[in-house]
């Protein structure tokens, strides 16, 4: 604590051994030549200064063994023992670094406990198409290709998925907006999910304008239509039915409208269906919901500055809606060259 303490205050030592010569020095050159009134003052002064630094160091000494131990526990560093104003500042400083610090450890352990829990849902429900699979493959007999392919597809879904969650963490780093063609984009993803409309004798109808030009990121922006279209597949347990892909304008906004007619969802879950790991009533029913899918598009939709919104009534159907600001001519123009540059 006394090595400490010097260290911090030898510049205050020196600037004190240097005022009282410097003082010296002057009487001298004034012609005062009284040696005994020189030595009076020089050991005054040593023995202000020393009761000075005496009296500060016994002030000190709580805050020096403190900083000087080593801390069992993060409350024992956060208590209050300052005895300056400067100090207690730099306890206060210090406190609000610790919140800073609660608050990212608490956003850290968030993000893997949403990691473990939807591996540990995505691990549970790949295991399905892997048993049947693996039943095929048991019989004995030719397997079914188009069975295969359901189940591959099935897989495929799962792993986008899980990319998707493990990239949403970094996704200002993997974002690029460009122009994006919605209804190809709605027509690509509708081809892609082919099998799965024809599985579950389901028919997309899309009502859209062919030259329908946004800004977004196209690969994101295509997970999210593929979670609306499984959703809506999923849930349309009924054979001969249809999910309508639909375009507005809305305050010269464009509005991407999914609407199925399924069994809609309870007005009780409508606000919380886009909630991590949230399955409702109807993720029961089907027993093939992780409660990730409308989570990661609603998170999505937010980062890249969309507004998406669910409509339902129970029996009827579903209605989600993303609002997109739309490009006229000139600002497709200005995008263009933003894009370039």
């Amino acid at each position: 604590m006394f090595r400490l303490f010097i260290k911090e205050h030898s510049i205050f030592i020196i600037f004190q051994i240097f005022l009282v010569l410097f003082i010296m020095l002057l009487y001298w050159l004034d012609g005062f030549r009284n040696v005994d009134t020189a030595v009076y003052s020089i050991v005054i002064s040593t023995i202000l200064t020393l009761t000075f630094l005496g009296t500060l160091f016994i002030k000190k000494m709580s805050f020096y063994k403190k900083i000087l131990s080593v801390p069992n526990k993060i409350e024992v560093v956060l208590q209050k023992e300052g005895y300056s104003p400067e100090v207690r500042q730099v306890e206060t400083y210090l406190q609000h670094i610790y919140r800073l610090y609660q608050k990212e450890v608490q956003l850290l352990y968030a993000t893997q406990n949403r990691h473990l829990q939807f591996m540990n849902s995505w691990v549970h429900q790949m295991k399905t198409p892997i048993s049947v699979l693996e039943m095929m493959g048991q019989n004995g007999e030719q397997m079914d290709s188009k069975s295969v392919l359901e189940e591959t597809d099935r897989l495929k879904r799962g792993l986008e998925a899980v990319l998707m969650n493990a990239r949403l963490d970094t996704f200002e780093e993997d974002m690029h907006i460009e122009q994006v063609n919605l209804r190809q984009v709605v027509a690509e993803e509708v081809s892609k999910n082919k099998r799965l409309f024809i599985s579950h004798r389901v028919y997309p109808v899309i009502e859209m304008e062919d030259d329908c030009l946004i800004a977004t990121d196209a690969k994101w922006i295509r997970f999210v239509i593929a979670q609306f279209i499984t959703n809506a597949v999923k849930y349309t347990m009924k054979e001969n039915k249809k999910i309508f892909f639909e375009t507005t304008l809305e305050d010269e906004k464009v509005v991407l409208s999914v609407r199925d007619e399924g069994i809609g969802i309870p007005a009780s879950d409508i606000k919380r269906v886009t909630k991590a790991f949230f399955t409702g009533e109807n993720g029961r029913k089907s027993g093939e919901s992780t409660g990730m899918g409308l989570y990661l598009a609603q998170e999505i939709c937010n980062r890249l500055g969309h507004k998406m919104s669910i409509k339902s009534i129970l029996g009827e159907g579903t209605t989600i809606s993303i609002l997109f600001e739309k490009l006229d001519s000139k600002e497709r123009d200005d995008k263009d060259v933003d894009i370039s540059s």
